[in-house]
């Protein structure tokens, strides 16, 4: 049975689908909350930007097993042909509040929680963490990027380096989210609305019986969109050839866009393109820089004054090479209306439905989170919360937000960072705190679950 056949219900952990029968033949049905958090951040992150909240709802909205659902699971004879049928006429009725993608997040803190009949609950955890770990992993990456850009114009190239399709499609997404100007990926483009970029390989260049030839060629397919790639033989010749062939371009009343550097000392080679590019009358035509790139090595090249005006970012960024998973977690913390915790070492939760508050001080900048329970007033004048509601009775509760108020609310709060959460290295952790009931409920529910360990 090929993947196309099966739906998305069926992309669960098998220990989701043996606990929902447990829960089914013993009665346990009632209403419970899940919370969705970071545990920890690594050492070199302040921050996270929370991305994936529409394919939840989605997902959620159209929950259902499928009769080819349905025989995948007959065919493990593991279930009980009840529980088989009660699956059939599964759906989610529960509730969600959730961040709105695009805010920054911190650690421990709840960016979605879910509410509703436990199993329905239960069942929504491996697409869950999925989706958003992959998601917020990738916009977070992008944004690092983007700081460390300044301004200079950032592209997705990463499509055919990501850890498959779907990642690649992902990615196109977020980091447009927090700022990119568009993607390499035609079928990303086209399905998010995003401004699809491309030049040209060094095959096309090798094709040809010379370099300046591919370049005529290329120029006169793509008049006035066209990025001449210039490292293939000689970096410095290529630019050469590039300015030869952007001047006839010129005189029809054409334009090269950009020239690209995608190998050797970046620095070097852009101020000599720079140079051969504004002897020529050229100052338009933009350096672009490729390959191998990441926040670490565009801030370097920032700082030294390359005169680079934009950058293609591949593998380091399709892989977030140097933070390449998260540790969001789904935690039980409410159950048939009673809170809920893990008493585990170094994994123990926050009980009961929460609220996140965002304090500011004068001037807009942020100040600290504070973890609340749900219906604690707000702690101070200057606090905003974070979490809405966002599906209700298993409906989504307003159109999804498109992607440039996404952008919008992701650069509005950046903007708001104080700078030393923005350091790529060694970044200082946000005040995150929580509420006084928030802990003294936390410690009366501890102390009852050891209580009835004990005993």
């Amino acid at each position: 049975m090929s993947r196309s056949e099966l739906s998305d219900a069926l992309f669960t952990d098998l220990y989701q689908l043996t606990m929902a029968q447990a829960y089914w033949q013993n009665d346990v049905i009632g209403d419970a909350t899940f919370d969705l958090y970071f545990r920890n951040f690594p050492p070199n992150r302040s921050y996270y930007v929370f991305a994936g909240l529409e394919d939840i709802l989605n997902y959620l909205e159209d929950f259902s097993f499928s009769d080819r659902d349905l025989t995948a699971l007959e065919s493990l004879e593991i279930f009980d042909p009840g529980f088989v049928e009660f699956l059939s006429m599964l759906r989610f009725t529960g509730r969600v509040r959730a961040m709105p993608e695009g805010t920054l997040l911190f650690a421990e803190e709840p960016v979605l929680e879910v509410s509703g009949p436990i199993i329905e609950c239960q069942f929504a955890e491996t697409f869950i963490v999925n989706q958003i770990g992959l998601q917020t992993m990738l916009a977070t990456k992008s944004a690092r990027i983007v700081h460390a850009a300044q301004g200079r114009m950032l592209v997705d190239f990463a499509a055919r380096r990501t850890h498959g399709t779907d990642s690649a499609m992902k990615l196109a997404r977020a980091s447009y989210m927090v700022g990119f100007a568009g993607t390499s990926n035609v079928q990303a483009a086209a399905t998010y609305g995003i401004q699809a970029h491309g030049t040209m390989a060094h095959s096309f260049v090798t094709a040809f019986p010379t370099e300046l030839e591919s370049f005529r060629a290329y120029g006169e397919s793509f008049p006035n969109s066209s990025t001449f790639l210039v490292d293939t033989y000689d970096t410095e010749s290529g630019v050469r050839n590039a300015v030869n062939v952007a001047n006839e371009m010129k005189s029809r009343g054409q334009m090269l866009r950009a020239v690209r550097l995608d190998s050797g000392d970046m620095l070097e080679l852009s101020t000599i393109a720079r140079g051969l590019l504004d002897e020529a009358g050229l100052e338009d035509v933009m350096v672009l820089a490729s390959g191998g790139l990441d926040e670490y090595s565009i801030d370097e090249l920032v700082k030294a004054g390359a005169p680079i005006g934009g950058f293609g970012i591949g593998t380091r960024l399709g892989s977030s090479e140097d933070a390449p998973s998260t540790e969001f977690v789904y935690k039980l913390v409410s159950f048939e209306g009673a809170p809920v915790v893990k008493l585990s070492s170094k994994k123990a939760n926050l009980p009961g439905a929460k609220q996140v508050w965002r304090e500011s001080v004068e001037g807009g900048l942020m100040r600290r989170d504070v973890i609340a329970l749900e219906h604690e007033p707000s702690p101070s004048p200057t606090a905003a919360p974070l979490l809405r509601n966002a599906m209700r009775s298993g409906k989504t509760l307003a159109p999804h937000p498109d992607l440039g108020e996404m952008r919008e609310r992701f650069q509005s709060q950046f903007a708001c960072l104080p700078y030393r959460y923005k350091e790529l290295e060694a970044a200082p952790r946000f005040d995150v705190t929580t509420s006084d009931a928030l802990r003294e409920l936390t410690d009366n529910t501890q102390q009852q679950a050891r209580e009835r360990t004990s005993s």
